[in-house]
């Protein structure tokens, strides 16, 4: 049989890294694979749907997924995982407790962002603050005037202002213009090294081990995407893709369980998988709906409510419809 010749855009990580090698075959698939950093991925998956299959903000997906006009189909994988409670940086001069964040004005690099979907959830359920309570600056990080990858309507209590012209909000923390900073990436050096900025929680591990304990989420970021033309052509694709990267999955962690000689450059990782099994469970980076059901719909419910899905999408239609099950022996 002649394999499909399909463009994989993906992160390097250790457990897409089977793949990579080639230890692992997507059955049927002949790949041409690219690690791409998330920002030109996702950036190029939704303005000119340049892969076949592709690594995809979650929330970028939800977005366009709820309006039907999305290009891809996801599978239940979940290459990126992040309890976001490190993503919030704060002014410490001003904000002492994240009760203090109320009606201040806070730098985003895009409002739809994903780990901003989550840090704005952490900060309405746990704290009271709700996305109309504050006025959103939004800019780059590092380089100025990043524009939106996915066009929104958001609600009109929402408030989402452009950062000044040539500036990053970076800059705006470090200078003490904004009051936070949420983002999957920290600020630039010059605002870390700012002795009035901070994490919003001194100890964001504590507080995100037990933002697990009480609520069951374990966030996700990140989905993988298949052109929905090639997965309607190819039925058996999106079973094929979910087998791969669970196998990958798999190898990677076989070779971060074995401690004989660590296998990556960290510290502590024996200490650190123990934590991590004994606060997540033993399979504490799952992927699959089932396993998730908890974490899909809260997200469902956030995006919807911070007005960027259109309607609440329903956990049943997010992934291809052959992903839902699988065989056991």
């Amino acid at each position: 049989m002649t394999k499909l010749r399909l463009s994989v855009a993906m992160g390097d990580y250790d457990r897409t890294r089977a793949l990579l090698d080639g230890r692992v075959q997507i059955d049927g698939v002949d790949p041409v694979y690219m690690t791409l950093n998330p920002e030109e991925m996702f950036f190029r998956a939704m303005r000119s749907q340049d892969f076949d299959i592709s690594e995809l903000s979650f929330s970028s997906y939800l977005v366009r997924h709820a309006r039907g006009d999305c290009p891809y189909i996801a599978v239940p994988v979940f290459l990126s995982r992040a309890f976001r409670h490190t993503s919030i940086y704060v002014r410490k001069d001003r904000i002492g407790r994240p009760q203090d964040l109320k009606g201040c004005r806070i730098g985003i690099p895009e409002y739809q962002l994903t780990a901003i979907v989550w840090a704005r959830a952490i900060l309405q359920d746990d704290f009271g603050i709700h996305p109309s309570d504050v006025t959103w600056v939004r800019g780059g990080i590092d380089t100025p005037g990043r524009p939106e990858k996915v066009k929104l309507q958001l609600p009109a209590d929402v408030r989402v202002e452009a950062a000044p012209e040539g500036r990053t909000i970076s800059d705006l923390l470090d200078s003490g213009e904004i009051d936070g900073f949420i983002a999957p990436r920290p600020p630039g050096a010059a605002a870390l090294r700012n002795e009035n900025v901070g994490w919003l929680f001194d100890d964001p591990t504590a507080e995100a081990k037990d933002y697990f304990r009480r609520t069951g989420v374990f966030p996700i970021m990140h989905v993988v995407g298949i052109r929905k033309t090639l997965a309607e052509a190819q039925p058996w694709l999106p079973g094929a893709v979910f087998k791969a990267f669970s196998q990958s999955k798999a190898h990677a962690l076989a070779q971060l369980s074995d401690t004989s000689a660590t296998k990556v450059t960290m510290p502590f990782v024996e200490e650190m998988l123990k934590a991590a099994r004994e606060t997540l469970g033993e399979d504490y980076w799952s992927y699959g709906v089932q396993a998730n059901l908890r974490t899909l719909e809260t997200f469902s419910r956030h995006h919807h409510g911070q007005g960027l899905s259109d309607r609440l999408v329903p956990v049943e239609e997010m992934f291809h419809p052959s992903t839902y099950e699988s065989y056991s022996i």
